[in-house]
């Protein structure tokens, strides 16, 4: 099993979202979420100044079996992408166990399939 983390900018949720779905990724969390980023400058919007170092984003949480991981990342690059600083980050870790809270079971079968 493995533990995919993406943060995506907020204005590609709902495409990163729709995409997930196609690519049968159905449960995943996602919170908001305020990140430090490489770009340091100020800026003005509608005449006020604001800095960009602090940005606003969606981090996205799946925990799935090895066969999904890559149409998982898959999904996300594509619907994420777009080609300037700021896209995100993706990453992939190991996740040694998982329990279903309410039966008890333990393991990958904790991990429904949709089918």
């Amino acid at each position: 099993m493995k533990k995919i983390e993406a943060i995506v900018r907020k204005t590609h949720f709902e495409d990163v979202k729709q995409a997930l779905f196609e690519a049968d990724i159905n449960w995943f969390s996602y919170s908001e979420v305020k990140a430090i980023g490489q770009d340091r400058e100020d800026r003005i919007y509608r005449g006020v100044m604001y800095s960009t170092d602090v940005i606003s984003r969606i981090e996205i949480t799946i925990v799935c079996r090895d066969q999904f991981v890559e149409p998982a990342i898959q999904a996300i690059m594509a619907s994420a992408r777009t080609g300037e600083v700021g896209d995100g980050r993706i990453f992939v870790s190991d996740v040694i166990d998982t329990w279903s809270i309410r039966t008890g079971e333990h393991g990958d079968t904790v991990l429904r399939d949709k089918k």
